[in-house]
Protein backbone atom coordinates (compact mmCIF):
# COMPACT_ATOMS: atom_id res chain seq x y z
CA UNK A 1 0.00 0.00 0.00
CA UNK A 2 1.07 3.50 -0.67
CA UNK A 3 0.35 7.00 0.74
CA UNK A 4 -2.47 8.39 -0.14
CA UNK A 5 -2.08 12.27 0.85
CA UNK A 6 -0.77 14.10 3.39
CA UNK A 7 -3.31 14.62 5.97
CA UNK A 8 -1.66 17.18 7.86
CA UNK A 9 1.81 18.86 10.00
CA UNK A 10 2.08 19.35 13.34
CA UNK A 11 3.41 22.52 15.08
CA UNK A 12 4.31 22.36 18.86
CA UNK A 13 3.45 25.71 19.77
CA UNK A 14 3.63 28.11 23.36
CA UNK A 15 0.75 30.84 22.45
CA UNK A 16 -1.57 28.61 20.69
CA UNK A 17 -3.95 31.69 20.13
CA UNK A 18 -1.57 33.83 18.25
CA UNK A 19 -0.38 31.18 16.00
CA UNK A 20 -3.81 30.32 15.62
CA UNK A 21 -4.63 34.11 14.64
CA UNK A 22 -2.03 34.06 12.09
CA UNK A 23 -2.66 31.21 10.79
CA UNK A 24 -6.66 32.31 9.85
CA UNK A 25 -5.47 35.49 9.01
CA UNK A 26 -3.17 33.93 6.13
CA UNK A 27 -6.39 32.28 4.72
CA UNK A 28 -6.15 28.80 6.67
CA UNK A 29 -10.02 27.75 8.26
CA UNK A 30 -10.46 26.52 11.89
CA UNK A 31 -11.72 22.85 11.27
CA UNK A 32 -11.84 22.16 15.08
CA UNK A 33 -10.38 22.68 18.24
CA UNK A 34 -10.28 20.27 21.13
CA UNK A 35 -8.21 19.28 24.42
CA UNK A 36 -7.12 15.72 24.40
CA UNK A 37 -5.11 13.63 27.48
CA UNK A 38 -4.70 10.57 29.00
CA UNK A 39 -2.10 7.57 29.35
CA UNK A 40 -4.01 6.31 25.97
CA UNK A 41 -2.76 9.78 24.03
CA UNK A 42 1.19 9.27 26.19
CA UNK A 43 1.29 5.63 24.88
CA UNK A 44 0.71 7.16 21.48
CA UNK A 45 3.25 9.92 21.17
CA UNK A 46 5.38 8.20 23.42
CA UNK A 47 5.51 10.83 26.21
CA UNK A 48 3.35 9.11 29.04
CA UNK A 49 0.66 10.80 30.44
CA UNK A 50 -0.27 14.22 28.60
CA UNK A 51 -3.11 16.80 28.27
CA UNK A 52 -2.31 19.33 25.32
CA UNK A 53 -4.64 21.51 23.51
CA UNK A 54 -4.81 20.65 19.37
CA UNK A 55 -6.28 23.35 16.94
CA UNK A 56 -6.54 21.90 13.40
CA UNK A 57 -6.28 24.15 10.47
CA UNK A 58 -7.25 23.67 6.54
CA UNK A 59 -6.18 24.89 3.22
CA UNK A 60 -9.25 25.73 0.74
CA UNK A 61 -7.77 22.83 -0.76
CA UNK A 62 -7.86 20.22 2.29
CA UNK A 63 -4.34 20.22 3.36
CA UNK A 64 -3.87 20.41 7.58
CA UNK A 65 -2.10 22.42 9.63
CA UNK A 66 -2.21 21.05 13.41
CA UNK A 67 -1.16 23.20 16.43
CA UNK A 68 -0.49 21.36 19.81
CA UNK A 69 -0.18 23.23 23.27
CA UNK A 70 1.46 20.94 25.63
CA UNK A 71 -0.02 21.50 28.99
CA UNK A 72 1.56 18.33 30.38
CA UNK A 73 4.09 17.46 30.01
CA UNK A 74 5.85 20.88 29.47
CA UNK A 75 6.83 21.69 25.31
CA UNK A 76 10.36 21.60 25.19
CA UNK A 77 12.29 24.56 23.13
CA UNK A 78 14.94 23.06 21.27
CA UNK A 79 17.20 26.13 19.87
CA UNK A 80 16.27 29.49 19.04
CA UNK A 81 12.86 31.25 18.02
CA UNK A 82 14.32 32.51 15.18
CA UNK A 83 16.32 29.65 14.15
CA UNK A 84 17.70 30.73 9.94
CA UNK A 85 15.65 28.69 7.45
CA UNK A 86 19.23 26.60 6.96
CA UNK A 87 19.01 25.01 10.29
CA UNK A 88 17.98 20.96 10.62
CA UNK A 89 14.46 19.93 11.02
CA UNK A 90 11.25 21.48 9.80
CA UNK A 91 12.14 24.88 9.18
CA UNK A 92 9.00 26.71 6.62
CA UNK A 93 5.72 25.35 5.22
CA UNK A 94 5.12 27.19 2.03
CA UNK A 95 1.82 28.07 0.47
CA UNK A 96 0.39 29.15 -2.75
CA UNK A 97 -1.61 32.17 -2.89
CA UNK A 98 -2.80 34.57 -5.10
CA UNK A 99 -1.65 38.17 -5.13
CA UNK A 100 1.72 37.56 -2.80
CA UNK A 101 1.68 41.54 -2.00
CA UNK A 102 -1.44 41.58 -0.38
CA UNK A 103 -1.23 38.40 1.65
CA UNK A 104 2.57 39.66 2.88
CA UNK A 105 0.87 43.58 3.80
CA UNK A 106 -1.34 41.63 5.47
CA UNK A 107 -0.02 39.34 8.00
CA UNK A 108 2.72 41.87 8.46
CA UNK A 109 0.03 44.17 10.01
CA UNK A 110 -0.55 41.53 12.55
CA UNK A 111 3.13 41.10 13.58
CA UNK A 112 4.86 38.66 10.43
CA UNK A 113 8.34 39.52 9.74
CA UNK A 114 9.14 39.76 5.91
CA UNK A 115 12.47 37.60 5.61
CA UNK A 116 12.94 38.11 2.10
CA UNK A 117 11.13 37.90 -1.51
CA UNK A 118 12.44 37.25 -4.80
CA UNK A 119 11.03 36.44 -8.46
CA UNK A 120 12.09 32.86 -10.00
CA UNK A 121 12.28 33.61 -13.41
CA UNK A 122 8.65 34.27 -15.20
CA UNK A 123 7.87 31.09 -12.96
CA UNK A 124 7.09 32.73 -9.58
CA UNK A 125 7.32 35.65 -7.43
CA UNK A 126 8.27 34.01 -3.66
CA UNK A 127 8.07 35.60 -0.20
CA UNK A 128 9.59 34.35 3.63
CA UNK A 129 8.03 35.52 6.49
CA UNK A 130 8.37 34.56 10.06
CA UNK A 131 5.47 34.44 12.34
CA UNK A 132 4.84 33.80 16.02
CA UNK A 133 6.91 31.97 17.26
CA UNK A 134 9.57 31.93 14.60
CA UNK A 135 7.46 30.58 12.50
CA UNK A 136 8.85 30.37 8.86
CA UNK A 137 5.94 30.53 6.15
CA UNK A 138 7.14 30.83 2.49
CA UNK A 139 4.72 32.06 -0.34
CA UNK A 140 4.72 31.34 -3.86
CA UNK A 141 2.28 33.21 -6.50
CA UNK A 142 2.66 31.41 -9.91
CA UNK A 143 2.98 34.14 -12.58
CA UNK A 144 1.06 33.90 -16.15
Amino acid sequence: MTVKRMDNVLIVVDDLEAVKAFFIELGLTLEGQTTVEGAAIGSLIGLGDVRATLAMLRTPDGQGIELDKFHTPDAIRFGPVDAPVNALGLRRVMFAVDNIDAVVARIQAHGAELIGRMQYGESYRLAYVRGPEGIIVGLAEQLG
